[in-house]
């Protein structure tokens, strides 16, 4: 599925699920594409939720913005737009960079009504700052490419030890692209980094919290038990903050607890929005 955006960029989505059923958004984190919830939306389909889960721009096989824009307010307003063209309130499911514009919509006064339900996936208000800039410097270490898939798959590898290298690394075509000069690079616009701290995106960030504190979705933050980016100190101000949140730890998982342990989370994302999935759907639209 291809939606049109307000920019007019076309953003890809994979979907699974009836449309009868309860809207679920599934957001990927930053550098990552849709195809990290391939199974997590698979499983989410099977047990009665209408799943979608979007490229966000310069992401896999979505658009670039010929003028970089990433901005989490662009992101945003990508994530509404589509809620909107879907015509009923989502669950946001949101990992990492995906959950800040989950919290984004469902903390606005302005869109809360577009969501439903709100899964944060390790992350919190705000990401552990030396854990997010690993993250960060991962991203970047890849600039120059990869020779080959192998190559790829020994540098993930060496970034998250704790996962075994696959044996087949076919799978990460997905995630990478090949250009004319024969290497392997991530499926993601180098120009997206160079948004990350700009003068938009640091004013948003201050308005973060205050979205935290306005969220009446029912919330559930789910925390990897390795996680460098939602350590505890970052688990105890979520909680703080939105009391109303429920917290599930999964144990053996780090910062990609749906690449780590699939079947544990997308049970407990599916074990929550069963019990809060509304009866009947408000119509929504501009």
């Amino acid at each position: 599925m291809i939606f049109t955006v307000k920019s007019g960029l076309r953003i890809a989505a994979s979907v699974w699920g009836k449309d009868e059923d309860p809207l679920v958004i599934l957001l990927p984190g930053g550098g990552q594409t849709r195809h990290a919830w391939k199974r997590a939306g698979e499983k989410l389909g099977k047990a009665g939720f209408w799943t979608v889960a979007l490229d966000t721009r310069g992401h896999g096989d979505s658009d670039w913005h010929p003028d970089g824009d990433y901005s989490l307010v662009s992101l945003v307003d990508d994530v509404k737009t589509i809620i909107n063209q879907l015509g009923k309130p989502a669950a946001i499911v949101g990992a990492s960079m995906g959950g800040i514009l989950g919290i984004s919509i469902a903390g606005d006064q302005t869109t809360k009504s577009l969501c439903w339900a709100l899964v944060m996936v390790d992350i919190g208000i705000y990401p552990n700052a030396s854990g997010a800039q690993e993250i960060v410097d991962f991203m970047r270490s890849g600039s120059k490419g990869y020779a080959s898939l192998d190559d790829a798959a020994k540098a993930v590898s060496e970034y998250l030890p704790h996962r075994k290298k696959p044996s087949d690394t076919s799978g990460l075509e997905k995630n990478l692209r090949k250009k004319k000069d024969g290497r392997y690079y991530w499926h993601w616009d180098p120009a997206f980094l160079d948004t990350r701290d700009d003068e938009i995106n640091e004013r948003y960030k201050r308005k973060r919290r205050v979205f935290a504190e306005n969220v009446s979705a029912p919330t559930l933050l789910v925390q990897g038990a390795m996680s460098n980016v939602l350590t505890d100190d970052e688990v105890e101000d979520f909680l703080a903050t939105v009391a109303h949140a429920e917290f599930a730890k999964i144990d053996n998982a780090a910062h990609m607890v749906a690449g780590d342990r699939n079947d544990i989370f997308a049970s407990c994302a599916i074990e929550f929005l069963r019990m809060r999935k509304p009866q009947h759907h408000q119509k929504i639209g501009f």
